[in-house]
């Protein structure tokens, strides 16, 4: 009986940490979706303009950092969870840079934003223009970045141990 409840245990381990890689794949796909709604929303605002509806927006900002707030959280005690539970630091790690890098795109979204409206409203200036161009190139920069550690994840929580 000993050997078939530690095989049992061992399945149910391994479910769990299936799950727990499901929800964490589940939370990224909530980012992504917030995203597009944090860019379609911005879009919306800026066809306000020269009389931006900012109320609206700051509204929309708000829903916004609350719903990442709360992937973040869930992320994190995953990562949590994933090092001390699971015994997978590598994983963690993955989690740790995928945060850092999941941080810099919102900071880089929201520059993004700004100089969105700074060349609607100043459409002559080639400063606003080429500050524009120099935000999106790091912001894929970022994507690719972000795409690697997932890459990194996904082959090293697919791998058995």
């Amino acid at each position: 009986p000993s050997q078939c409840s530690f095989k049992c245990i061992k399945m149910n381990e391994n479910h769990n940490f299936k799950s727990l890689v499901r929800r964490f794949y589940a939370l990224q796909a909530e980012r992504v979706e917030a995203y597009k709604l944090f860019d379609e929303g911005h879009e919306a605002y800026l066809r306000t303009g020269p009389h931006y509806d900012f109320d609206h927006y700051r509204q929309l900002v708000h829903e916004i950092t609350k719903a990442f707030c709360g992937i973040s959280k869930e992320v994190l005690e995953i990562k949590q969870r994933l090092h001390q539970d699971f015994d997978r630091p590598d994983l963690s790690e993955h989690i740790e840079k995928l945060q850092i890098k999941e941080k810099q795109k919102l900071e880089l979204t929201a520059k993004l934003q700004l100089a969105k409206q700074s060349a609607q409203d100043h459409p002559d200036d080639e400063g606003c223009q080429e500050k524009l161009q120099e935000i999106k190139h790091e912001i894929i920069k970022n994507k690719e970045a972000l795409s690697e550690i997932l890459q990194d994840f996904k082959y090293d929580s697919e791998e058995p141990e």
